[in-house]
């Protein structure tokens, strides 16, 4: 039996692109390594945020198959890796899983096959990593034998508006040739496929777009500093600011910046600029250092406020609330709650947390305890600190009901409450 696509690794990435491809009529396999991923979608349950169970459901009626077997590489005409690559020891990717794809890809590779990455990487990982193992298990040649290309993904957990098929998509690929074929076939189930001259540059694009975000945050959260210091109103400033038509896009402090794209994503790109030419991305670098101390300036702004009334933070009681990334998702990696809770445990704070999307949470050996009755512990903290405004939230409410409230993402208006 022959499928259109297997892809591999069934994530927030993996899952999305299989469930477009199946609603477009193409048939999908989905791999995975995690038996228990596997188990949990072959019986119609969702482990991302932005597939219910019923589309889990409605994917399996289509003949979405979910497998632990790499044979099942073999009987599809295209294979598209969708696995993590988090970040290794001296921040360049950690490859161990797009390798491990890559090996199950080579060892059942036929002639005719299209192979994509989607994983983000850095530039030349396609060409220098995935293209050699191919090659070398299968014994068939990319750009001959097989079609080969990079497509990144642009998945963006919690958008209500732009998912799979109406995100533009990126390809580039190993030949001229190759590019036709993965524009082809993305083709079949995405609105708009943007070609590139190859796959370093569709590799190079991705960064782009996430070190631009991670410089532009940088900017806004060292802003906040010092407006914080002259007594400015940076929110208020943005929004005058955002009036302007042209030349000006607005980007907002926070307490943090987390998920994979903005935390991770540009360090491979520095990485791979000081490893290849011996000089660092001096841009990249500064905005890592300015955006990986925000929680640490949360934590310090709230003992502040603490130290204002008289009150040490030692001994006393901060509720955070929200722990996710982004609003109104489950999603915790990368989390500032997390660095932000141990700084304040460090600080001798109890530390509570609130979040309606995330029932347990571990942050290492810092004992922090959920809440479930969200008014009663807003009104008896301490401090309570707006780390993710999900939607659940009323902050004026919860603002009005708190002995201090600090919001660190500028969406209260009751003067009472203190923004970053």
């Amino acid at each position: 039996m022959s499928v259109d696509v297997v892809i591999l690794g069934l994530g927030y990435v993996g899952l999305p692109l299989a469930q477009q491809a199946a609603r477009a009529g193409l048939t999908v396999t989905g791999f995975d390594v995690q038996p228990p991923v596997v188990a949990s979608l072959a019986a119609g349950r969702s482990h991302v945020d932005d597939l219910s169970d019923a589309d889990v459901a409605e994917m399996l009626a289509a003949g979405f198959h979910p497998t632990t077997d790499e044979r099942a590489v073999a009987a599809a005409g295209t294979a598209v890796i969708c696995v993590p690559t988090p970040l290794a020891e001296g921040d360049g990717p950690d490859l161990r899983a797009v390798i491990g794809a890559t090996e199950a890809i080579g060892r059942n590779l036929r002639p005719g096959m299209l192979v994509v990455l989607e994983s983000t990487t850095y530039p030349g990982t396609t060409d220098e990593v995935v293209r050699p193992l191919l090659e070398r298990l299968s014994g068939l040649t990319a750009g001959i034998d097989f079609h080969l290309a990079f497509s990144p993904e642009r998945i963006d957990p919690g958008n209500e508006r732009f998912g799979a098929r109406n995100t533009p998509k990126v390809v580039g690929g190993y030949t001229p040739a190759c590019t036709d074929r993965a524009a082809a076939f993305y083709g079949r189930f995405v609105d708009t496929v943007v070609r590139t001259r190859g796959t370093r540059e569709a590799e190079t694009a991705k960064l782009l777009e996430n070190t631009y975000r991670h410089v532009n945050i940088a900017l806004v959260n060292e802003m906040a500093r010092f407006c914080h210091e002259l007594e400015i109103d940076l929110w208020d400033v943005i929004r005058a600011a955002a009036t302007k038509p042209f030349g000006f896009q607005a980007f907002y402090p926070g307490p943090g910046v987390g998920g994979h794209c903005i935390p991770i994503d540009p360090n491979y790109l520095s990485h791979n600029v000081r490893s290849r030419l011996g000089y660092p991305f001096r841009f990249v670098e500064l905005a890592q250092e300015i955006n990986a101390t925000m929680p640490d300036y949360v934590a310090r702004r709230a003992q502040n406020l603490l130290n204002a009334d008289g009150q040490a933070v030692h001994g006393a009681t901060v509720l955070l609330l929200g722990v996710t990334y982004k609003p109104n998702i489950a999603d915790q990696r990368e989390s500032p709650a997390t660095p932000l809770a141990r700084q304040l445990a460090a600080l001798g704070a109890t530390v509570l947390y609130h979040d309606p999307h995330v029932p347990q949470w571990t942050v290492g050996d810092v004992e922090v305890s959920r809440t479930d009755d969200l008014e009663g512990a807003a009104t008896s903290a301490d401090l309570v600190i707006l780390v993710q405004n999900h939607r659940e939230y009323d902050a004026d409410h919860l603002a009005g009901l708190a002995k201090r409230f600090f919001d660190t993402r500028g969406v209260t208006t009751d003067r009472q409450a203190h923004r970053l």
